[in-house]
């Protein structure tokens, strides 16, 4: 496994920025691409942008233009950019890693960090 933590969550006001970190410790040789995750009560959690190992990203619709997923690969740390927050962005941040490679037969694993909170207030 691979420990992954989150850090830089908060309270900001709507307009605001948060830039959130993602740090894997431990055998990081399989991870194929990391993520950002949210989750808001009562809701389902929901991709909110993903990095292959090849630095290829993707982004949910709602954040597109305002947030910005990045990496580290000398200090096994991920990042994410927040700027013009909004409101509907409150939500508990989780990192995801995704683990595939020969040495575990092609074994697709999820390691999921403990989430850190962002709140954005009106």
């Amino acid at each position: 496994q691979v420990p992954l933590v989150e850090s830089g969550g908060g309270l900001v006001q709507a307009g605001g920025s948060l830039r959130l970190s993602c740090a894997a410790s431990g055998d990081t040789i399989c991870i194929s691409a990391m993520g950002w995750y949210r989750q808001a009560p009562g809701k389902e959690r929901e991709l909110v942008a993903r990095i292959t190992s090849g630095d290829s990203t993707k982004y949910a619709d709602s954040v597109k233009g305002r947030f910005t997923i990045s990496r580290d690969n000398a200090e096994n740390t991920m990042y994410l950019q927040m700027n013009s927050l909004k409101p509907e962005d409150t939500a508990v941040y989780y990192c995801k890693a995704e683990k595939y490679c020969k040495a575990t037969m092609w074994t697709y694993v999820e390691v999921w960090g403990q989430g850190t909170l962002v709140t954005v207030s009106s």
